[in-house]
């Protein structure tokens, strides 16, 4: 690997023990093998590569999105809905859950503004990767239309899901729950 890969590894090593604000320029240094002024010239900045090795530890959880590839129920069905979020959930069962840094950067975005910033910019394309998950196809065949409204009310749920996972678990909603909800919010819906 390179000097922006190795960067790249330790930036994410230093996420995952140490979070956003307590990770040092230094500290990925010391984690990856590099020097100081390899930081700025691939990434600009500490900021832009934390916020790069959190996007590339999100994008490595892809696979257990979609369970592997195998998922079961039909496109848009409540079935599938389910499914995913069972997935999506599994992920944030674990303390250590990478999730916990969304969490940090929601708390302490004010502190982190160019963290904050890059990941907010990021958000419309979890929405995109989020919508073939449920409602089928492919990233790539998701609107801009499409990626504002239902990209975007998935990001906000999963936004509200893994503040209920970090802040209190016992009671954070599982799968089942969660679809029972949308399926009486659809029934309400659609019966009026």
């Amino acid at each position: 690997m390179g000097h922006r890969e190795d960067l790249l590894e330790g930036a994410k090593r230093c996420l995952l023990t140490k979070g956003f604000a307590r990770t040092t320029a230094r500290d990925i240094v010391k984690e990856s093998g590099t020097n100081l002024a390899s930081i700025g010239y691939h990434y600009g900045s500490k900021d832009a590569l934390l916020a790069q090795a959190y996007i590339a530890l999100v994008e490595a959880m892809g696979d257990t999105f979609d369970g592997g590839g195998g998922l079961r129920g039909e496109p848009g069905s409540l079935e599938r809905f389910r499914e995913v979020w069972s997935n999506i959930i599994s992920t944030m069962r674990d303390p250590g859950s990478i999730w916990h840094l969304s969490m940090e950067i929601v708390v302490m975005g004010d502190q982190l503004p160019e963290v904050r910033d890059h990941l907010a910019r990021a958000q419309r394309e979890a929405g995109r990767g989020l919508v073939p998950l449920l409602m089928g196809g492919t990233e790539d065949d998701v609107t801009d239309e499409v990626a504002d409204t239902v990209g975007l009310f998935l990001t906000t749920l999963m936004t509200g899901l893994i503040a209920q996972w970090t802040f209190d678990p016992k009671s954070a909603p599982d799968a089942d729950r969660l679809t029972e909800g949308l399926r009486r919010v659809i029934e309400a819906a659609t019966t009026r």
